[in-house]
């Protein structure tokens, strides 16, 4: 996006991220203020602040019309929330650690899916491509992280 003009679909495209990242922000916080775990609380309030971190991200990108160093895949994806959590559980109170952790798995898929429709959908613009992958990848390093917490906490009995 260099010395390009942003397409009127593409500005569009991240206006609707930029709410998107403000949306998990709010639910995040949310979650921390409805969970009675400490841990839960931490954890929700430390997503809450990355989704505000993914927002100024494409608030920069959108006023500057540009982004910077690539962000890359994790290397590592243990597919949890494509072959094990099967649904996406509802947020309460006292739900188990496991499952407030396999929620927001589920967010993180859902988020890491969009970013890669939208990069899919994308045609003779590589630098855009590109910043929509970087947002997947951004997505996928907290469903990675969050799997790994899972696996730890759900499967303690096996390690």
């Amino acid at each position: 996006m260099t010395n390009k003009v942003m397409s009127a679909e593409m500005r569009e495209a991240i206006k609707d991220s930029i709410k998107k990242e403000q949306r998990s922000h709010d639910f995040y916080a949310d979650a921390a203020t409805k969970v009675k775990s400490k841990d839960l609380v931490e954890l929700f309030s430390e997503l809450a602040e990355e989704e505000l971190g993914h927002r100024s991200f494409l608030e920069r990108v959108l006023e500057e019309e540009s982004f910077s160093h690539p962000i890359r895949a994790q290397k590592t994806d243990f597919h949890l929330a494509e072959e094990v959590i099967d649904e996406k559980p509802d947020l309460t109170t006292d739900m188990p650690f496991d499952a407030a952790i396999a929620l927001a798995i589920k967010r993180e898929e859902e988020a890491m899916t969009l970013y890669q429709e939208l990069a899919d959908k994308i045609t003779g613009n590589k630098e855009m491509y590109d910043m929509f992958i970087n947002l997947r990848n951004m997505e996928q390093a907290h469903k990675t992280r969050l799997e790994s917490i899972y696996m730890n906490v759900a499967y303690s009995e096996v390690w």
